[in-house]
C-alpha cells in the first residue's frame, strides 16, 4: 500500500520552502495596487498584471502533498523523462525535464543517507539543450540498500537558484522533499548498474509517485 510522508490535511497544497524571495514582494505588490486600485484608475491598469503575476507565482511554488508510491526507485521530479542514457561505468542515467508548470519541489527516489550535497557553479542555458550538461547544479550521492545513488538538479535559463533542504549526513525518508528548483530545470537520477529503467522517453513522471525501476 502507499504511504504518505507528511501529516497535513490531505488535499491542501502548501508553498515551498524557499519561494518567498520570489513570492512576497510579488504578493505585497498585488495587494498594494489592488487596494489603491479603488481610488484610482492608474493603479486599476497596474493590479491586473500584478494580481496575474502573484497568483502564477502562487501556482509555480505549490508544493502538495503526494501518497508515496512503493518501490526501489522513485522519481525525484514532476516533468517529462527526456533521455535516458546507459553510462560508462554501467549506470543508466534518467533525465527528466520541469516546465514552468510542474511542481518544482523535488524529492529523494530512495530511503538512505544523504552523503554530500554539492553546489556546482555553471551557466542557465535552457535545461533541454545538450550544454545544460555544464548548468549551474547541485549534486546529491545517497547511501541506500542499493548502493550509491546520484541525483542531480540542473538549473535552466528561467531556474536561477536551487535550494537544497537537507544537509550531508541527514537520513532521509523515499519520497522526503530534498529541494526546490525555482522555475523550470532538469532532475537526473542515475540508477545503479543492473537496476533498469521502468519509464520511457516522453513519459510523464509525478515525484514520489512514478517508479523509475523495473523489477
Amino acid at each position: 500500500m502507499p504511504h504518505s510522508q507528511s501529516s497535513a490535511p490531505r488535499g491542501r497544497v502548501r508553498l515551498a520552502r524557499g519561494a518567498s524571495p520570489w513570492l512576497l514582494p510579488t504578493v505585497a505588490t498585488a495587494a498594494v495596487s489592488l487596494a489603491r486600485s479603488r481610488r484610482s484608475g492608474r493603479w486599476a491598469a497596474v493590479a491586473v498584471p500584478t494580481t496575474a503575476l502573484a497568483a502564477g507565482m502562487l501556482w509555480f511554488f505549490r508544493d502538495p502533498e503526494r501518497d508515496i508510491t512503493q518501490g526501489r526507485v522513485i522519481s525525484p521530479a514532476d516533468g517529462v523523462v527526456q533521455s535516458i542514457m546507459p553510462w560508462k561505468d554501467g549506470r543508466t542515467r534518467v533525465a527528466i525535464f520541469m516546465s514552468p508548470l510542474n511542481v518544482h519541489v523535488n524529492r529523494a527516489p530512495l530511503a538512505g543517507t544523504v552523503t554530500s550535497v554539492e553546489h556546482i557553479p555553471g551557466g542557465f542555458v535552457p535545461a533541454f539543450n545538450k550544454e545544460s550538461e555544464n548548468n549551474e547544479r547541485v549534486v546529491w550521492h545517497f547511501d541506500t540498500e542499493i548502493g550509491d545513488v546520484e541525483v542531480i538538479q540542473i538549473a535552466g535559463a528561467v531556474a536561477r537558484r536551487i535550494v537544497p533542504y537537507v544537509p550531508e549526513g541527514t537520513k532521509v525518508e523515499q519520497g522526503e522533499r530534498i529541494g526546490l528548483i525555482r522555475f523550470g530545470s532538469r532532475v537526473d537520477v542515475y540508477l545503479p548498474e543492473g537496476v533498469e529503467a521502468a519509464v520511457e522517453v516522453g513519459q510523464a513522471t509525478t515525484a514520489g509517485v512514478t517508479r523509475l525501476d523495473r523489477d
